[in-house]
């Protein structure tokens, strides 16, 4: 049921992103996911953002027509700062762990959680396993043994997988949302023209 009511929520953040996705920019929603499947495929695989930040660029500028500046500026502070997937996992771990040891946790409590579990996501280090450690700080700041934690390790390496896929969605529609709020222009698929436009050494200004 932990590892149901964690990919649950991680389907309901996803899907807010396709909605914010469709609503301000232009891409639609299953052409986002066809052009973004591999890099959601390897982001799955590794567990880590850090560590799929070449292809989120190469697939923001090429695939979604995304601007050099835009995606060189939000990829690679999104992979360090955009950790929502991680934030609701840890939430959810958290309530999980305090059901098993029958502790109380009130509305202060639930606020505390929400708040340590976004602080701590945010600037958290891009790699696998991580969010478990800072998990362990979160709920012995309610009360539950940090022992608990071992409860939750089994399965902790798929909810990783998942996360690090939603959170690499979301640098990309930050990306598009943000081409459209900064410069007016909906992304497009970039294609290449006999100029070429695509030279990654010269900055543009």
């Amino acid at each position: 049921v932990y590892v149901a009511t964690v990919i649950i929520g991680l389907l309901i953040l996803f899907a807010l992103y396709l909605l914010l996705l469709r609503l301000f920019s232009n891409i639609p929603p299953l052409e986002f996911l066809r052009k973004a499947r591999s890099l959601l495929l390897l982001a799955f695989s590794t567990s880590s953002s850090a560590a799929v930040m070449p292809l989120s660029m190469q697939t923001a500028t090429e695939e979604l027509g995304i601007r050099s500046q835009i995606a060189q500026f939000v990829i690679p502070l999104g992979a360090t700062i955009n950790m929502n997937g991680t934030a609701l996992y840890q939430a959810v771990a958290t309530v999980f762990l305090a059901q098993v040891f029958d502790i109380e946790i009130g509305t202060g409590g639930l606020a505390l959680i929400v708040a340590m579990a976004v602080g701590a996501s945010i600037g958290s280090p891009a790699t696998p396993g991580v969010g478990i450690v800072i998990l362990a700080s979160i709920v012995a700041s309610v009360g539950i043994p940090p022992a608990g934690v071992a409860l939750i390790i089994g399965v902790d390496r798929l909810l990783d997988m998942s996360r690090t896929a939603v959170n690499v969605a979301g640098d990309l529609v930050t990306c598009s949302v943000g081409q459209r709020w900064t410069t007016g222009e909906a992304a497009a698929p970039a294609a290449p023209d006999a100029e070429g436009t695509q030279g990654p050494e010269t900055g543009g200004d």
